[in-house]
């Protein structure tokens, strides 16, 4: 069977998604399932006369397992960023298939059995580090899958995963479709006064598209957030900030179509109980096994501190924007919906500058061949631009990687640009892992790299915001640590194992050189003149960095803070519901209050449908490993070669072969300190 999701003949050959049909997913991943059992099968045959080892053990079950992986990959990336009718359908067909597989698999008493016996023998004392990391990490998964349940607790364990799928994707689609729902047709650009030419432009293209004459606005962060910081309309501002924070709830527009209040609700629960089966006080703790941060304990006092330090400060912040909101907008009461146009009109106040005048030194033909640049002067790399193999928008671009010696290290994807059907936010996924194939053939590293700027206007580049250009390196930072490992197990190379609260280095850390002179010389450039960012402008830049920072900490510890306790306290008896627990995180550390009617955790797709349950503290635990990490190149230089060097060693190209304490220590000196975070944010000297 010809299967088009997978190479079947080079392992570096990559999928033609012009030639890829949604109804070719379950029959595809049915039958990589089968494939898959059958090749255990034979393993677990063969080791009856055997004693386990990693070539009879440990490599085939990778290799039995990675073409089922590289296919999911690609039908879930579809879903993704073509996220039509008969993806989604097949998508929705498939996953249960899997959730069933990997199940039963992390309850398979014949590999657990064998993978315990080798980590017991000599020949576990034989392997290499990277090597006896996956053989711990199995035992912990088989642990965490359930393996000491009886049959009733496996059968009931089954169930939860397979329903959290379920659920968790239609969390997902909801927030989906009701940011699609919502769109506003205004006539005149008469009534959107303030907003700039390209935002004017972006919603005229829009509602051409749409076959409609004026200016259309959807929810999708390319079209709102213009409309939310410039627009002096405020009714306008009202109507889209009511529409967006009330999505997927029982409130706003399209009121109970796409609620997710009842998904919240069993999500919890059921996360609840899953943490039980397992023996875990809550679910947070059932998080925390598979954390850098080991205990909950540690986690709030991490953010607690950080609260200690910012949220006085962040309400300051807003104190003085309430009293510029009064004295120069003839604002007497500041609203949600217009802190975003307060702040900008505060911002270029103080700084004179704003994001909007920033974009035109930002083209993205600058851009992207600048960040390239700078991660050939960091490691050595260079990136060219190849032919796809077949893409699923003309928008994607494909690349290919090299290092200083010109082999081949890796390929990745890029799609820059919002557009219908296409899941919102930025984020990295991978295609294919590095791995080591019989004869000792190379499966080199595929990524995806994905975003949702506005698309350039007809006859120019797209224009990007300074703060698009830092989402750029975020993401490209988290490709770099996908495509740059040199571990050769599939489990614990690249992004593979390396736990979700330090996973956020290495984008974090990328985001520090859209900051500084030196690197900005290398692609801030205006998009007509091709003149440099001039100093005069890079200093207005650099002096509004830190505006309202210590407002954007505190948003952040309270989503944190929330994810956290919801996930810690949901399983107490004393449990009153994610509303109170959201009201005393607020009371804590919210810079201003929010109105009552906002749903902002119907459409928290981050810990309701990704992988941040109980997790989304990382974003600052990380944060604190980044800046540490930064300030070494700040002591010696942002290109240093021999701090590049030790940083790629340390910790790019190791992934999740060894524990991240370890690795950013080796690449310190030291352990981390929060103290490069809060003078880079502006909040301490």
């Amino acid at each position: 069977m010809t299967n088009p999701l997978l190479a079947d003949v080079d392992c570096n050959e990559l999928p033609d998604f012009t030639a890829i049909d949604a109804a070719h997913f379950k029959p595809a991943i049915e039958s990589l399932i089968a494939s898959a059992q059958a090749d255990i099968d034979k393993l677990l045959q063969a080791l009856q006369s055997q004693a386990p080892g990693w070539d009879n053990l440990c490599a085939p079950m990778e290799s039995a397992l990675d073409r089922l992986e590289q296919a999911w990959s690609v039908i879930s990336h579809l879903n993704g960023v073509c996220n039509t009718p008969a993806v989604r359908e097949a998508h929705a067909e498939c996953q249960p298939l899997l959730t069933a597989f990997y199940t039963s698999l992390g309850q398979h008493e014949g590999i657990y059995k064998a993978t315990l016996t080798l980590r017991d023998s000599e020949s576990y004392l034989a392997l290499d580090t990277a090597q006896q990391k996956v053989v711990d990490n199995n035992l912990r998964d088989f642990k965490l899958a359930g393996i000491a349940l009886d049959q009733s607790g496996r059968e009931r364990y089954a169930a939860i995963k397979k329903r959290l799928a379920e659920i968790t994707t239609t969390f997902s689609n909801n927030v989906l479709d009701a940011t699609r729902a919502t769109s506003k047709l205004v006539a005149h650009a008469d009534e959107l006064p303030g907003l700039p030419d390209s935002a004017l432009q972006a919603a005229a293209d829009l509602a051409a598209a749409k076959q409609q004459q004026g200016y259309l606005f959807t929810l999708d962060i390319p079209s709102y957030l213009p409309l939310m910081q410039y627009c002096e309309n405020r009714a306008l501002r009202e109507e889209m900030y009511r529409a967006y924070v009330t999505r997927a709830s029982e409130l706003g527009p399209d009121a109970g179509k796409f609620d997710n209040t009842a998904l919240i609700g069993e999500i919890l629960s059921l996360r609840t109980e899953l943490a039980a089966l397992l023996e875990f006080a809550n679910y947070a703790e059932l998080s925390l096994a598979t954390k850098m941060a080991s205990t909950s304990e540690e986690v709030l006092g991490f953010l607690n501190a950080l609260a200690d330090k910012s949220v006085a400060r962040a309400r300051e912040e807003y104190a003085e924007l309430e009293q510029f909101a009064q004295q120069e907008l003839g604002l007497d009461t500041l609203q949600a919906w217009d802190v975003p146009f307060a702040s900008e009109k505060l911002r270029v106040a103080r700084y004179a500058i704003s994001q909007e005048e920033l974009r035109a030194w930002f083209p993205i033909d600058r851009v992207l061949p600048g960040m390239f640049d700078i991660v050939q002067r960091l490691y050595g790399l260079q990136i060219r631009e190849a032919k796809s193999p077949g893409s699923w928008h003309s928008d994607a671009r494909f690349f290919e990687l090299f290092d200083a010696t010109g082999e081949q290290r890796a390929s990745f994807y890029i799609d820059l640009y919002a557009r219908e059907g296409k899941r919102g936010g930025a984020w990295m996924a991978d295609c294919k892992s590095r791995r080591r194939l019989p004869g000792d053939v190379l499966q080199r590293p595929v990524a995806f790299l994905v975003c949702n700027f506005t698309p350039p206007a007809a006859g120019q580049p797209a224009l990007l915001t300074h703060n698009e250009v830092t989402t750029l390196f975020h993401e490209f930072g988290h490709g770099l640590h996908h495509m740059l490992t040199t571990i050769d197990y599939a489990p614990v190379a690249g992004i593979n194992g390396v736990p979700w609260d330090a996973v956020e280095l290495p984008s974090q850390f990328m985001e520090n050189w859209c900051w500084e002179r030196e690197a900005l010389a290398v692609f801030a450039r205006h998009h007509q003149s091709g003149e440099i960012l001039p100093d005069a402008m890079l200093k207005k830049m650099l002096d509004a960095k830190n505006f309202q920072s210590a407002m954007q900490m505190a948003r952040q510890l309270e989503f944190a803070l929330f994810d956290f306790r919801i996930h810690m306290e949901c399983s107490s008896e004393n449990w009153r519901g994610i509303d109170a627990v959201l009201a005393e995180v607020r009371q804590q550390v919210a810079a201003y209050a929010v109105p009552e009617f906002n749903r902002f955790a119907h459409s928290f797709s981050h810990i309701f449908a990704g992988g941040y349950a109980a997790g989304y503290y990382s974003y600052k635990w990380a944060e604190v490993l980044s800046a540490d990490a930064f300030s070494l190149f700040e002591e010696r230089g942002i290109f240093d070669l021999e701090t590049g060097r030790r940083f790629y060693e340390s910790v790019l190209s190791q992934g999740g072969s060894r524990e991240p304490a370890e690795l950013f220590a080796e690449f310190r000196g030291r352990a981390a300190s929060t103290d490069a975070l809060l003078r880079h944010s502006g909040i301490a000297a």
